[in-house]
């Protein structure tokens, strides 16, 4: 779903109505937390800036005075975690207050389809809003010998750990080019680790889904001989026909030192919840989310936080809001 014509002062006036009724005292002081992923990928410093901009800790200075415009009392933490997998298993658990999650992990948990296959739904997760689009980077040594997803046969390959996104869409791929983890030497580290391993010659190629740049492969880039694989192909062509949360996108040339642009598949990145946060909450923590002030530490906190944006914020969700998030929605003319 496309929102057109979005007025700012309507958002501007119900983030102030809706921070303002949640005004509260020290002794109230909640926290929230939010499941990210590794601090070398996208979500973790990308939530930490959400956290900031959500948080408003008693004795912060008022909004209209350039102080804090997050929900009164409280006070937002970004978890690092193992992923998407990790964060829905978090938050359907209660170990997380909320947490990122790929679009097609959330879907899948919610019906308890794909790689939930067999398990309980986890009907009781909700959504907050779409973030942004991530995409697929397949990295590999420049001297490997690895110009497409078939070419990783015989190979040294990271797939993420078990339990993030990256993970189960890395599987997904090797599928469609007809491998498993069985043709090729596979280990399950974590963008920085997996980064280090490829740079010491004991990796030829590791998959992370992130939203560009990510940090583990701008490091990476500036100091050895990498590329990134394309996905651009009959292979990943049937998997957008299958797979209606992947789409076809670019890597832009430049993101990464020596890199030119790269063909590759993208979903979406979504803030989600549990039908058990309370409504006033979550309400207020999406009105924070939209706040002009949030905007403007987004577009100066992280590269990918120019990406979050209200036109967006309804995209590919797979599943239903939480009932906060969508009166904050109806109320600014979104729904």
């Amino acid at each position: 779903m496309r929102i057109r014509g979005l007025k700012a002062t309507v958002l501007a006036s119900l983030a102030g109505l809706a921070l303002a009724a949640g005004a509260v005292s020290a002794q109230d002081l909640t926290f929230f937390t939010i499941g990210t992923g590794g601090t070398g990928a996208t979500y973790y410093p990308l939530g930490g800036v959400i956290a900031n901009a959500v948080s408003n800790p008693p004795g912060s200075r008022p909004c209209d005075e350039g102080g804090s415009c997050g929900v009164p009392g409280l006070i937002a933490v970004a978890q690092s975690s193992r992923g998407s997998v990790n964060n829905v298993n978090g938050i359907n658990s209660g170990l997380f207050n909320s947490g990122f999650s790929q679009s097609d992990v959330a879907y899948w948990a919610y019906t308890g389809t794909g790689v939930f296959d067999g398990q309980d739904p986890m009907t009781g997760l909700r959504a907050i809003a779409a973030l942004y689009p991530e995409h697929i980077h397949l990295v590999a040594r420049a001297d490997a010998g690895i110009e497409t997803v078939a070419d990783l046969r015989g190979k040294r390959v990271s797939l993420d750990e078990p339990g993030s996104g990256t993970f189960v869409d890395a599987l997904i791929i090797l599928s469609a080019y007809g491998l498993t983890t069985e043709d090729m030497s596979v280990d399950y580290l974590k963008p920085g680790p997996a980064g280090d391993a490829l740079r010491n010659g004991q990796l030829d190629a590791f998959f992370i889904v992130a939203g560009y740049p990510t940090g583990a492969v701008v490091e990476l880039a500036s100091s050895a001989d990498v590329t990134l694989v394309p996905l651009a192909d009959a292979e990943t062509a049937k998997m957008v026909d299958e797979y209606g949360f992947f789409s076809n996108d670019a890597i832009p040339a430049g993101t990464y030192e020596g890199i030119g642009e790269t063909a590759t598949l993208a979903v979406g990145a979504q803030w989600i919840t549990s039908i058990e946060q309370d409504e006033e909450l979550i309400y207020g923590i999406t009105a924070a989310l939209w706040n002009d002030k949030t905007r403007r530490l987004l577009d100066v906190g992280h590269a990918k936080g120019a990406s979050v944006r209200t036109e967006t914020a309804l995209d590919g969700i797979g599943i239903p809001l939480h009932p906060g998030a969508e009166r904050f929605y109806r109320e600014a003319g979104l729904l």
